[in-house]
């Protein structure tokens, strides 16, 4: 596995570990980042989607350990367009449209405008009952699994 994806891996723990005490005194809430491509068993993505889903894994148990503590922990697994995807786009365009033709709404999401929103309904109280979730922003790609 690439040593930059076992960075996300470490950097989301060591976040998650810092944060703790402030947390558990705020009674405070995590959104970590997931992605599609381990429900959805994408070619070539298979350093990205362990990672992924090793922090979807650590999320759910840190939701089940901290929610005692008033911690919520939830994952957004955004298909959103950024820079990272739009070099992508410029690179592989064919791979670009075959995502996008699959995609019920055609399209990526807006960082700013689609993913944010839910982001900060889940850091808000709004959504104090939710905790060990994973929320889908990807247009209605990966339909309720």
């Amino acid at each position: 596995m690439k040593t930059s994806k076992l960075f996300d891996l470490k950097g989301t723990l060591n976040f998650m570990k810092a944060a703790y005490p402030e947390l558990q005194k705020n009674k405070g809430s995590i959104v970590n980042f997931g992605f599609g491509a381990g429900l959805l068993d994408q070619k070539n993505q298979g350093s990205y989607a362990a990672t992924k889903e090793a922090i979807r894994g650590l999320s759910r148990v840190a939701a089940n350990e901290w929610a005692a503590d008033g911690i919520r922990v939830n994952v957004v697994c955004p298909l959103a367009f950024t820079e990272g995807v739009k070099h992508w786009k410029e690179n592989f365009p064919e791979q670009y449209e075959e995502i996008i033709s699959k995609n019920p709404m055609q399209r990526f999401g807006d960082p700013e405008k689609d993913v944010a929103p839910i982001i900060a309904f889940l850091l808000s109280e709004d959504s104090q009952y939710m905790t060990g979730q994973k929320l889908m922003a990807d247009g209605g790609d990966i339909k309720l699994r």
